[in-house]
């Protein structure tokens, strides 16, 4: 088979890597890609044109496409291949809509019980002002739109709040806000893969979304993640009972056959399990710590998905842990720099290093992005592979890396 993914950060670089291991395939592109994605797949130049890619797929003979960001699901890339008769992996633009708007997800939420935060939608800043001060704090303001990980704030005092407000309500062009209730409790990811009927739910995750230790800076991609997280298992039963059932439920009631992988951004509560967000696609960095842990071959998953086959199937993990370390570019996530020279030498045994942010200068080898290199070490325990992890960023760290130090402490504490 001929397989392409799409993207052009860690997650992609994981999947095509992941990919690579299939008897299935025979040739592999990335759309862009990255450097790191060079050695295993040949890159395609692409200027995010949905239509114009999938015409490019369909010209090369391409057997099945694997998408990795959100941007493309949101604008149709789904849709446009499936009109070409085309294999693809990623739900389609409505599906997608269960993250390209938060107000659209929190009505289906509301719709079909799902448990999540109280909140309110508002596109009008005088109004959301009003009732953040009849509410107080603390409170969660979101960008309704796609934000990449970023539009967030969470708020413990009300100047930060209305700032919030005032920056999302206030351009020229408009824009729309969630503000949330402020929920407590232990954040964790549940990935699930589904074809519209099936759901079968990944290892639990942690994703640590905040730039600084100690969960302090500001809201980034994802500057880290573990797995499997030490969910219990009558917590997990729940996730899938009261949170994926109804929702892939609910949304083939409203005609809408959702394909692909669904991510479930939770918080823990004393109450159980509540969505904080929907995804429309893998994780980014949780894919980094959960595809090597996984046995089964991801391409024959992608095609049981895409094909309706996902019934019978089980996933089957290796009996280890998993912890991705972000290092990120000087000024990241605001203003990060480009350009920085990069040496990425051949990781250990229990080590992988997928590349985000990178591109080659002729035979040089820089950054070319926020989010610069995922770091993955793999062990028997948690402590392990992230000892393994950190034990290697000193030989891939570069003049002024970002990175947490403190990547899996939460889910240490909870063993």
């Amino acid at each position: 088979m001929k397989v392409l993914v799409v993207g052009s950060g860690g997650r992609e670089h994981a999947l095509l890597w992941k990919a690579a291991q299939s008897p299935l395939v025979d040739r592999l592109y990335a759309a862009p890609g990255n450097a790191g994605m060079a050695a295993l797949a040949e890159l395609v130049p692409w200027n995010g044109d949905v239509e114009a890619l999938a015409d490019w797929a369909l010209a090369e003979g391409i057997d099945l496409t694997l998408v990795g960001p959100e941007a493309p699901l949101v604008e149709g890339i789904a849709d446009a291949f499936q009109k070409r008769g085309l294999l693809i992996f990623g739900p389609t633009q409505k599906a997608a809509m269960i993250e390209g708007s938060k107000a659209f997800a929190k009505r289906l939420m509301e719709r079909y019980g799902i448990p999540t935060a109280r909140y309110r939608v508002f596109q009008d800043a005088l109004l959301a002002l009003e009732y953040v001060e009849s509410v107080g704090v603390p409170i969660v303001i979101k960008d309704s739109g796609l934000a990449a990980g970023k539009g967030v704030t969470v708020a413990f005092d009300l100047h930060t709040a209305k700032q919030a407000i005032l920056n999302l309500l206030s351009g020229p062009e408009g824009g729309e806000v969630v503000v949330e209730e402020y929920l407590e409790g232990d954040e964790a990811t549940v990935l699930a893969l589904t074809d519209g009927e099936t759901i079968l739910p990944l290892l639990p995750s942690q994703d640590h979304k905040r730039l600084l230790d100690g969960d302090q800076g500001p809201m980034t991609g994802g500057m880290g993640a573990v797995a499997p997280y030490p969910m219990e298992a009558a917590t997990l039963k729940r996730v899938e009972e009261e949170i994926l059932k109804p929702l892939i439920q609910g949304l083939r009631a409203e005609g809408v056959v959702y394909r692909g992988v669904v991510y479930a951004g939770l918080m823990l509560t004393q109450e159980g399990p509540k969505v904080l967000e929907f995804n429309a696609r893998f994780g980014d960095p949780e894919a980094q710590a959960l595809l090597p842990l996984l046995r089964n071959d991801l391409v024959d998953l992608a095609l049981r998905v895409v094909e309706g086959q996902l019934k019978g199937t089980e996933l089957a993990w290796r009996e280890e842990a998993s912890a991705c370390v972000v290092l990120a570019a000087p000024g990241y996530p605001e203003s990060p720099r480009k350009g920085i020279p990069l040496h990425v030498p051949e990781p250990p045994e229990g080590v992988l290093v997928f590349h985000a942010g990178t591109r080659w200068e002729g035979n040089s080898l820089v950054s070319a992005g926020g989010r610069v290199l995922n770091v993955v070490g793999l062990g028997k325990t948690l402590e392990e592979a992230l000892s393994r992890a950190y034990g290697f960023i000193p030989q891939v760290g570069f003049p002024g890396a970002q990175y947490r130090k403190d990547i899996g402490r939460r889910a240490l504490r909870l063993r």
